[in-house]
C-alpha cells in the first residue's frame, strides 16, 4: 500500500506548515533512513520529519492517517530485522529529538523519558545525579528507549534483570488516528484493565508510535566481577550454564561464543583468548556475595571440564572484557571483508540448549559462509551471524534455507522464532510457523487500531 502521488503530495505540504525545516524529502536523509543494521535492501522514506514533542507526532499521524500515508517510526536505527525499512514508502518520523528525561525518582527507583533519549544517555543522566541506579537493560547497541520498547530489546543482562517488557512500567503512545494515550503507570503492579502497556511493547511501530516511556531502575551493584573460562566443546560449556542457572546462583550476565567467534574477537579486538568455546559471566551483588557466586560456578565449570577462570575485577578491565563482546558482530563481519551480516536469534528453553545448539552446529557444517555462533545463554538465546557478500542472491538463498532449519530447531523444541530482535520483515513466515492461528488475533487487534494499515506496515504481519 504505497501512497497514491496526490494524496503524498497534499500531506508533504500540511507537514511542511507544520514542522518548517523538520521535515526534508532530501535524497542524503531519506537515504540515511532507509535501512537499519541488517542485510535487508533499503527502501527509502518519501520523506522524513523530526517531531520535538507528543503533540508534534499527534498532528503528523493526524495527518497521514486522513490521507491513507504510511508512517516509519525510527530511533537510532540500530535494529537487524528492516524495521525501519519504507517497503510501502511514505513519512518516517524519526523520534530522536525526543530526547529528554522528564523525571527520575530515586526513592521509587523509577524514570520516565521521551522515545529518542538513549541508554547510555539516561545512564549518564543517572550517573550525574549520583543516585545510585542504573537501567539494566543492555542489548549491547546504544539504542533508543523508545526503538528498545517498541521491540522488547533485551540483551546480555537479560538473565537476572529481564527483558524491556519485564522493565517498562507504563508508555506514552500516539494511536493511528492521532490521539495521545498513556498506558500503565509507576506502580509496580496492577489489575485495572487490559494490559495495553505490553501489547504495544513489542508491536515493532505497528499499532503505535511510542513517544515516552516509564521505566524500573536498579541499584548499582556494589561488587561486580567478570570472567572467562573456555571449554574443550561447547555441549561442556552449555551444560556449564545449565547447571549453574539450576543451582539458583543469581547470574548478573553469561554470554557464550564458540571457537569461530573467539577467533573473530581476538581479530578485530586485539586480544589473546583461546580460540575455543568460551563463557563470559557477571556477577554482581555485595562482596560477599559475589565472591560465594563465583565460587560456585567456578566449581560448577571445573566439573564440565573449563579451564581455570581469568578474572576482570577493575572496571576498565571489566569494560575492555565486555566491549569484546559487544564487537562481537563487527568481529563476525571482519572474517570477510565486505561482507554485510545476516542474523538468527532464537530463543529455547534452558533444558533444551544444548541440543538445539547441536543441531545448529551440525548445520552449519553444511556452509562454506562464515558463520560464528554466540548468545545470551543465561536466558536461552543465542544467534549466529552469517558473513555474506553484499548482493549475492546464492548466498542470501542459502543463509535464509539455514535459518529456517535453525528457527525449525527452535520450535521443535519449544522456543521462539526471535528471542530479542523481533520479527521486521525478516521473520514473518516464522512468525506464523510458531504461532498458527494465533497471527490472525494479531491480525484482528492491528486491524481494530490501525484499520488504514499506516503504522509500519508490511512488517509483522503479512
Amino acid at each position: 500500500m504505497s501512497a497514491e502521488p496526490a494524496a503524498l503530495t497534499k500531506v508533504l505540504e500540511a507537514l511542511s506548515l507544520e514542522l518548517g525545516d523538520r521535515l526534508t524529502t532530501a535524497q542524503e536523509p531519506r537515504s540515511e533512513h532507509a535501512r537499519d543494521a541488517c542485510h535487508h535492501a533499503p527502501k527509502a522514506p518519501d520523506a522524513v520529519v523530526f517531531p520535538e514533542n507528543n503533540e508534534e507526532v499527534s498532528r503528523i499521524v493526524e495527518i497521514c492517517a486522513d490521507a491513507g500515508v504510511p508512517i516509519i517510526p525510527f530511533g537510532t536505527g540500530t535494529g537487524v530485522e528492516g524495521g525501519v525499512v519504507a517497503v510501502h514508502g511514505g513519512v518516517c518520523v524519526d523520534l530522536r529529538r525526543l530526547n529528554r528525561v522528564l523525571r527520575v525518582s530515586v526513592e521509587d527507583m523509577d524514570a520516565t523519558v521521551q522515545a529518542g533519549v538513549t541508554r547510555m544517555h539516561l545512564n549518564q543522566h543517572l550517573d550525574t545525579l549520583k543516585s545510585g541506579l542504573v537501567f539494566p537493560v543492555d542489548p549491547g547497541a546504544d539504542a533508543s528507549l523508545g526503538g528498545m520498547a517498541a521491540t522488547c530489546a533485551s540483551g546480555s543482562s537479560a538473565v537476572r534483570y529481564g527483558t524491556m517488557r519485564d522493565n517498562v512500567l507504563g508508555l506514552t503512545a500516539v494511536l493511528a488516528d492521532g490521539r495521545i494515550v498513556h498506558c500503565g503507570g509507576r506502580a509496580r503492579k496492577s489489575s485495572s484493565g487490559y494490559d495495553l502497556t505490553r501489547l504495544l511493547v513489542g508491536s515493532e511501530g505497528t499499532l503505535g508510535v511510542i513517544t515516552e516511556v516509564t521505566l524500573k531502575l536498579a541499584h548499582v551493584p556494589v561488587a561486580i566481577s567478570a570472567a572467562v573460562c573456555a571449554f574443550a566443546n561447547i555441549e561442556s560449556a552449555v551444560n556449564s550454564v545449565i547447571e549453574t542457572l539450576q543451582a539458583g546462583v543469581p547470574m548478573a550476565r553469561i554470554e557464550l561464543l564458540d571457537e569461530i567467534q573467539m577467533g573473530a574477537v581476538n581479530g578485530y579486538s586485539n586480544l589473546s583468548y583461546k580460540e575455543a568455546p568460551t563463557l563470559f559471566f557477571e556477577f554482581h551483588g555485595s562482596d560477599l556475595s559475589v565472591r560465594e557466586q563465583a565460587k560456585t560456578v567456578a566449581e560448577i565449570t571445573e566439573r564440565h571440564g573449563g579451564e581455570q577462570f581469568q578474572w576482570a575485577t577493575e572496571k576498565k578491565e571489566r569494560d575492555r572484557l565486555w566491549k569484546a563482546r559487544y564487537d562481537g558482530y563487527y568481529a563476525a563481519l571482519a572474517l570477510r571483508e565486505g561482507a554485510v551480516g545476516y542474523v538468527t536469534d532464537v530463543c529455547v528453553p534452558i533444558s533444551e540448549m544444548a541440543e538445539c545448539i547441536r543441531a545448529t552446529k551440525t548445520e552449519l557444517e553444511t556452509t562454506r559462509i562464515p558463520a560464528p555462533l554466540f548468545g545470551h545463554v543465561g536466558d536461552g538465546n543465542f544467534h549466529v551471524v552469517f558473513a555474506i557478500e553484499p548482493d549475492n542472491s546464492k548466498e542470501l538463498e542459502e543463509v535464509q534455507s539455514l535459518n529456517e532449519r535453525i528457527v525449525a530447531h527452535a520450535l521443535a523444541r519449544g522456543g521462539t522464532a526471535s528471542g530479542e530482535h523481533g520479527i521486521g520483515i525478516g521473520k514473518l513466515q516464522a512468525l506464523h510457523d510458531e504461532h498458527g492461528e494465533a497471527v490472525e488475533v494479531m491480525r484482528t487487534i492491528k486491524r481494530a487500531l490501525d484499520p488504514k494499515n499506516i503504522l509500519n506496515p508490511g512488517k509483522v504481519l503479512l
